[in-house]
Parts: C-alpha cells; sequence; structure tokens
C-alpha cells in the first residue's frame, strides 16, 4: 500500500465542498480558524459559509439555529476550545435540543491529544473524549488516518444527529485505502488479528499500535482501531476482544478518566470477558513540558518503546 501523508481536516473539507455542490442544505461555519481547503469553500459559498468569529460558544449558538431551521451544519474550530469553552452550549443546545427533536450538527475539532504539541497544555486536548462521549444523543468520531476522516462526510450527512469529529492536527500516512470496506456502524477495525496481546487505540496513537506491534510475530498480538467511540458496536467488539489474554489500551488522553481505557473495560465487564486490561495514556497531571509530540510521549512512558516494553512484560 502506498504510504501517503495527508492532513484529516483538509480531506474532510474537500468532501463536504464538493457535497455543496448539489447539496444546498449545508452550511459551514467556523470559529475564525481557517485551512488552505478552507479558502474555497469560503469563496464559492459565501452564503452558506459564516465566521462567527474568535467565539466557540457562539458558534454553537449560530449552528443550533440553523440545525432547528432544518439544514446540516458544520461547526469547525480548534478542538480543546470547541469543547471545552462551549461545553454548557453543547450540553443544553445540542445533548438535550436532540432528545426532544431531529437535529444534524457534525463539531469539526482539530488538534486531538497532543497535535498541538510545542503550544503547551493550554492547546494539547487530553480530555475531549471523556467529556463528550458523557453527554447522550452525542456521537464521537475519532479517526486514524484521513481516508476515515473522508469515509465519514457521507455518513455524516445520512445520520442526522449531533457529532463530535475529533481530527488530528498534523498530517499522517494512511492506515485504510480507499477501496477498503469499513463498516463505519461498528465503531471499530480490526488492523492485525492476533492470539495473546491486543492493543486497542483510537487516533495518532493506531500509529503507534500498528509500529510496536510489528516488533513481534504476526500471530501474537493483535491491533484494533476504534473510531466510533460513541456508538460502538459494544457486542461485535467483545466476541473479538474475548479471543485475547490481555488487552492493553493506548491513548493520548488522561487514563482512568472515562476515556477508551473505560470503554474497553466496560465492554469487559458488560460481556464477562476473561481479559486482562492494562491501560497506557497520561497521568493525572497537565504536560507543561514543551518539544515534539515524540519527546512528550517519552517523557511519559507512550512512546514506542514503551509499548514494547509493557507487551513484552503481559506477553
Amino acid at each position: 500500500m502506498k504510504t501517503e501523508i495527508n492532513n484529516m481536516r483538509d480531506v474532510f473539507i474537500e468532501n463536504i465542498f464538493n457535497l455543496m455542490h448539489k447539496d444546498r442544505n449545508i452550511f459551514f461555519l467556523c470559529a475564525d480558524f481557517g485551512s488552505p481547503k478552507l479558502d474555497n469553500l469560503r469563496k464559492k459559498f459565501s452564503d452558506r459559509f459564516i465566521n462567527v468569529g474568535i467565539a466557540e460558544q457562539n458558534l454553537i449558538n449560530v449552528s443550533t439555529g440553523l440545525a432547528l431551521e432544518g439544514f446540516t451544519v458544520y461547526a469547525y474550530a480548534i478542538a480543546p476550545f470547541l469543547t471545552m469553552r462551549a461545553y454548557e452550549q453543547i450540553r443544553i443546545n445540542l445533548s438535550l435540543n436532540s432528545q426532544l427533536k431531529e437535529i444534524n450538527i457534525n463539531l469539526i475539532g482539530v488538534g486531538a491529544g497532543l497535535s498541538y504539541d510545542v503550544s503547551g497544555p493550554t492547546h494539547h486536548c487530553l480530555e475531549d473524549i471523556t467529556i463528550m462521549r458523557v453527554l447522550p444523543n452525542i456521537m464521537v468520531f475519532s479517526p486514524s488516518d484521513w481516508v476515515l476522516s473522508g469515509k465519514f462526510v457521507e455518513y455524516s450527512i445520512k445520520v442526522k444527529k449531533p457529532k463530535y469529529i475529533r481530527l488530528d492536527g498534523k498530517p499522517l500516512p494512511r492506515i485504510y485505502s480507499e477501496t477498503d470496506k469499513i463498516r463505519l456502524e461498528d465503531g471499530f477495525s480490526q488492523i492485525r488479528k492476533g492470539k495473546k496481546i491486543c492493543l486497542v487505540s483510537t487516533g495518532y496513537m493506531t500509529h503507534k499500535a500498528i509500529k510496536a506491534a510489528g516488533a513481534f510475530d504476526r500471530e501474537k498480538i493483535g491491533v484494533i482501531d476504534v473510531f466510533l467511540l460513541k456508538p460502538l458496536n459494544e457486542k461485535f467488539f467483545a466476541k473479538i476482544l474475548r479471543k485475547y489474554e490481555c488487552v492493553i489500551t493506548l491513548e493520548e488522553g488522561f487514563i482512568n478518566k472515562g476515556g477508551i481505557d473505560s470503554l474497553v473495560s466496560s465492554v469487559i465487564d458488560n460481556y464477562s470477558l476473561n481479559t486482562r486490561l492494562k491501560r497506557m495514556g497520561f497521568n493525572d497531571a497537565h504536560v507543561f513540558d514543551i518539544g515534539s509530540r515524540e519527546y512528550l510521549h517519552t517523557l511519559n512512558k507512550l512512546d514506542e518503546q514503551s509499548i514494547i516494553e509493557n507487551i513484552k512484560k503481559n506477553i
């Protein structure tokens, strides 16, 4: 498979741009946050593009108004500010409202995890999975590459519910092929089958999981990429996990706080799986160190070598 690097948000926005030519029901809003692909959309569809300024709370308010009138809305901003600055508006306008009326609002948050590594803890986004998963009636999508990001656009039009789409801020190589048959409804893909240990990850960490698993015999270590954190086909997910002796979760988020480790723990408990669970992520402290993403991972024992050592301990 050709290794091609691309940016999730560029592919996602380009696909929306293409759909806006034939679907006049689509609006795109942003909180003064741009991208080269967005420039084309803004110029071509100036009547359906709104920049609310650096005002994420108002971004949710305006988006809700349009959605209540029947429009499909995409609201685009930096992930930590979109989810945390506007959390009350998301809770009331989207979570509560959508239980009473069908609305299709798609929150596009760019900068998941440590995407904005050198910008420091104000721009890190280690809490979003936890706080967005807890809200009823909101879907949470966390793609690992730009192919998945692109495939989700059609799905986001079809499924008329509020969604949080967490995208990495850096260009990444592809994991999937455009021809891969991926069931978005299942919420996960078993990238590599194993027998002993399974690495379960989401977003950027799936790239690290694949690399770490590559250091072992193929039949020993499995890799599962969870891209739809809510809802997840838990019954099918449990069927896959049941085959493994141990599951190691990998996430750019705080562990034991309701992230992907809690999702896996819940499935193990609900389906009475005889599977051990080990968690890898960030402990109960913000990351104030300044440096590259890999440097921060190494400091917090989330680098590839630390993952390999954890696999060896549990194999």
